[in-house]
């Protein structure tokens, strides 16, 4: 039996909603690490299923459970676990993905040799609903990580990437009421889609914190063919609400990035309505995107013209589209790969 820490180096913060599917999968993760000075807690964010029911078959002393008295959403559940936690640095788990053995091990290396750095984060793999493996790579900016590139791009990329000093939250905690009394938030509770990045954007406006990424693919990103196009206007809607409450505290900012900023999301948007399979979607959101600012056909022209030519293709010949895009992903995986590897040897 594994002694609880009474300082443990890491906690890991994992909410839990209805993931009756994927869950023991999640916790299986993170007890399998190489490292193993941590406590998990777990957030029990009034799952309708027997989610919390596989969580407690686990009978590890490093596993705590926290309950809510209703549900609260992932940002209100990330707030509660962040408070519940005891150690210096903080890792997010989203309770659908699952890590790689070493995670937390070169997070701790990373932290441990980068005393700027608040927020620590890993390239991502892409795995099927079944957790297989797509071969595919979020690739994002790893240093030099700006406002304005947080604004456009997130390059953390999931809710399951980052590991966060402590330090951090306390700098950018602010008070608000629920229920008729106080309490400290961190990620906006009030969002219900896009809390990452406004926390992220917020960290890297208000303090002197960097933001840096590790090369190695340390969290499996599990991709759900489930969902509705309609939903990724709800998360146009949020953005457009991060937007806004960043306005409020940096205005100027905005106004200089904000043509920019929409012409991303709605780039990403459109390849959200690809993934699903609705070209004439993706093709409006393209179209918004150009609209909003050209300057990405400069500034990331073979990423903006390779998801111009998905959405064209997909909408015209949606039966042909599948196997160019299988044909494809196979091509670009292939590459990421060998640039992971040398990303790996020169850090």
């Amino acid at each position: 039996m594994k002694k609880v820490p009474t300082m443990p180096s890491i906690s890991v913060v994992m909410p839990v909603y209805n993931v009756a599917e994927f869950v023991a999968v999640a916790i299986r993760s993170v007890l399998d690490q190489t490292m193993a000075d941590f406590e998990m807690i777990i957030v029990d964010d009034c799952s309708p299923d027997n989610s919390i029911e596989i969580c407690e078959s686990f009978q590890d002393p490093r596993i705590r459970i926290v309950r809510h008295q209703q549900n609260r959403g992932l940002a209100g559940a990330r707030n509660t676990g962040i408070h519940a936690a005891r150690a210096p640095l903080i890792a997010f788990l989203d309770s659908d993905d699952f890590w790689h053995p070493e995670k937390l091990d070169k997070h701790l290396q990373h932290l441990n040799q980068r005393a700027s750095v608040g927020i620590s984060f890993s390239r991502s793999a892409f795995v099927d609903r079944w957790g297989m493996p797509l071969r595919c790579y979020q690739m994002p900016l790893l240093s030099g990580i700006t406002p304005d590139h947080l604004f456009c791009r997130n390059p953390v990329g999931n809710g399951s990437a980052p590991v966060v000093r402590r330090e951090v939250f306390d700098a950018i905690g602010y008070q608000a009421e629920f229920r008729g009394e106080p309490e400290i938030r961190y990620f906006d509770s009030e969002l219900r889609r896009s809390e990452d990045i406004e926390c992220w954007l917020r960290i890297s406006l208000q303090t002197n914190w960097s933001i840096e990424g590790i090369p190695e693919p340390l969290t499996f990103y599990r991709l759900n063919e489930g969902g509705l196009s309609s939903n990724l206007h709800k998360q146009l809607e949020s953005w457009e609400e991060v937007v806004e409450k960043t306005r409020r505290y940096s205005p100027q900012f905005v106004e200089r990035h904000y043509r920019t900023a929409r012409a991303y999301q709605l780039r990403y948007l459109s390849r959200q309505a690809i993934r699903l399979g609705d070209g004439e979607t993706a093709m409006r959101f393209l179209q918004r995107a150009f609209a909003a600012d050209k300057r990405m056909l400069t500034q990331e022209p073979a990423r903006t013209l390779c998801t111009a030519g998905a959405a064209f293709l997909l909408k015209l010949l949606p039966r042909g589209y599948r196997l160019v895009e299988w044909q494809a992903l196979q091509i670009i995986g292939l590459l990421q790969k060998r640039r992971i590897q040398r990303d790996i040897k020169t850090v």
